[in-house]
């Protein structure tokens, strides 16, 4: 609404400069890094071309090392690693899935870890990243929900697991080489852990970078949002941002989206469609993808494929359905795969896409829902273990 503050979590986020030490430059906006330049003695009229050459060699051929900065004095290099860094997270750990899905832990400032996910496919390959460190949101069906929100993930954090997942990939293209659009990793999700729309400025400014022509060079339709629904930042993700969309919708009614995705409470089923309604015209967006996990006598009856339905008359759409994927614990199980189709079938008849996903990475806990960071699964195997050592 008009003179509200932005929903957004930013004093969870750490400072993007430290008190002391070297500057990182990863994350930094192009008019950040110019003024940083500028601040750490580089003259202004030089600024704009140094930040320039800095963000092509950081973001276009993935170097980590200010001397193999070709094109810049050596003096200059010495000086830009006497008082800046080019870091990344941490890998922890990387697994692979029999269906060729990696998982990747990495650890960033503090200690706190996040998972980032990399699911190959014959015509793309799609990376999954992390905006929070947890998750407020608490959706029952999500076991990244479990955990708690421990902090926001700067702009740097954010595009550096596209950075790392490249690294691993071995993507980054040689310098001089010609231009190669067949890429390993092609499109990007915001749909790990956290609620991407409560870490705003990060999330756009990481996204800025990402999408920056002479940096890493991928297009906003190759990127989608997934939001749980907050409603005041959704206008303002189609202009500052300009990406796709993609919703967890997940019911058809107030009383069972309550339960299922909390966050219905503050803006509801109506609210949200409304705010909904406006966003392909002003993101210039083909259609808004619906998320629908599919859950057993919940919400996966023919009833609710038509409420469904209707209720999303108007906005160029596609409902992606999706098997839920379980996970110790969980309070719901996987609708049948007949109840799924049936509920394709009706939704495809009413003329909307109404693919459904193929569950990728359960053997290694990294398909939708599942994420959640090991050390925090490590922490609740090392409270659980007494009691059942009293059994």
């Amino acid at each position: 609404m008009p003179g509200t503050a932005p929903i957004t979590q930013d004093f969870l986020t750490i400072p993007r400069k430290l008190p002391e030490g070297p500057v990182n430059l990863v994350g930094l906006t192009r008019a950040q890094l110019r003024e940083t330049l500028i601040a750490q003695g580089t003259p202004e009229k030089q600024a704009k071309m140094r930040a320039g050459q800095i963000w092509q060699w950081i973001y276009q051929w993935g170097v980590r090392d200010f001397a193999e900065m070709t094109n810049l004095s050596k003096a200059y290099r010495a000086e830009l690693a006497k008082r800046f860094v080019i870091e990344m997270p941490q890998v922890v750990s990387r697994q692979v899935s029999a269906d060729g899905t990696r998982k990747y832990l990495m650890r960033i400032a503090g200690g706190h870890e996040v998972e980032v996910v990399y699911i190959p496919e014959a015509d793309r390959g799609t990376l999954c990243i992390s905006s929070q460190v947890g998750c407020t949101l608490t959706c029952s069906f999500c076991h990244t929900g479990t955990q708690k929100l421990v902090r926001n993930l700067t702009a740097g954090e954010i595009v550096g697991q596209v950075m790392v997942a490249r690294d691993d990939l071995g993507e980054w293209p040689e310098r001089g080489a010609p231009k190669n659009e067949t890429r390993l990793l092609s499109n990007i999700v915001l749909m790990g852990m956290g609620e991407p729309l409560y870490n705003f400025e990060n999330v756009r400014d990481a996204m800025q970078i990402v999408m920056d022509p002479e940096g890493i060079q991928l297009s906003r339709r190759r990127i989608t949002l997934s939001t749980s629904g907050v409603v005041p930042e959704i206008a303002r993700t189609a202009r500052e941002i300009g990406c796709l969309l993609a919703v967890s919708f997940h019911a058809t009614t107030d009383e069972v989206r309550d339960k299922l995705v909390p966050i219905n409470k503050k803006w509801n089923i109506e609210t949200l469609l409304d705010a909904l309604r406006d966003y392909p015209r002003l993101s210039n967006s083909e259609r808004i993808t619906f998320e629908y996990v599919m859950l057993k006598g919940v919400n996966d009856s023919d009833a609710d494929a038509r409420r469904l339905v209707q209720l999303i008359k108007g906005i160029p759409a596609k409902i992606n359905l999706i098997p839920f994927n379980e996970w110790p614990g969980a309070p719901y199980e996987r609708s049948d795969w007949g109840r799924i189709e049936a509920f394709a079938d009706i939704i495809h008849k009413a003329g909307y896409a109404s693919p459904i996903r193929t569950p990728r990475g359960e053997d290694i806990m990294a398909a939708c829902g599942q994420l959640k960071s090991a050390t925090e699964r490590a922490r609740n195997a090392r409270r659980e273990s007494p009691a059942e050592a009293r059994t």
